[in-house]
């Protein structure tokens, strides 16, 4: 059997996913984890392909299986004949689970995941709403302010541009450049 591919991820969160937020949160990690394969990692082809459906599909059975999450989902993965680097990374993408991190591709959507919501967070309290007004200085200055995006671990964001091995500010200039491919999808 063939890996699944992108059509066939979308529709597996389509169908475990019915909030409209939830599905733009996967998208926004899909692309700015298929941004690091192209753009820092040079991956291409069917590669790029499975690193975008591991962002695209890390989250996909919270709303199912809130208590199991992401245990349920990878289960659903393998059985789906998803890679196992793609089930790795959904297992690996919260500290919650205890799952290491070994592979670049869990890595990074361990970096990508929390960063990309709260940059878009970010965002929605600039005048214009658009991602052209987030640089890694708003982003910083917003880190600071605790009552800001209260559920968002400030030590999971650092952590995981360090694991990526990539300077932080660098970091959020990538993920900011990576939801700008799907500005239009997100409204940013």
């Amino acid at each position: 059997m063939s890996s699944p591919t992108r059509d066939d991820a979308w529709r597996l969160l389509v169908d475990w996913t019915p909030s409209e937020a939830l599905r733009k949160h996967g998208l926004a990690v899909e692309a700015t984890v298929g941004w690091y394969a192209e753009h820092r990692f040079g991956i291409a082809g069917p590669d790029l392909e499975t690193w975008r459906a591991a962002g695209l599909l890390h989250d996909f059975d919270y709303e199912r299986y809130p208590e199991t999450h992401p245990m349920r989902g990878a289960d659903e993965l393998r059985r789906l004949g998803y890679p196992d680097e793609v089930v790795e990374a959904v297992l690996g993408h919260g500290d919650h689970t205890g799952v290491p991190r070994v592979s670049l591709l869990a890595k990074t959507v361990y970096a990508c995941d929390e960063m990309s919501g709260f940059v878009i967070a970010v965002t929605y309290v600039r005048p214009n709403r658009s991602l052209d007004e987030v640089d890694p200085r708003a982003v910083l200055k917003k880190m600071k302010d605790k009552g800001f995006a209260r559920p968002v671990p400030r030590d999971q964001l650092v952590k995981g541009a360090e694991e990526l091995g990539v300077p932080f500010e660098e970091h959020v200039a990538n993920v900011i450049e990576g939801l700008k491919t799907v500005r239009d999808i997100l409204g940013l």
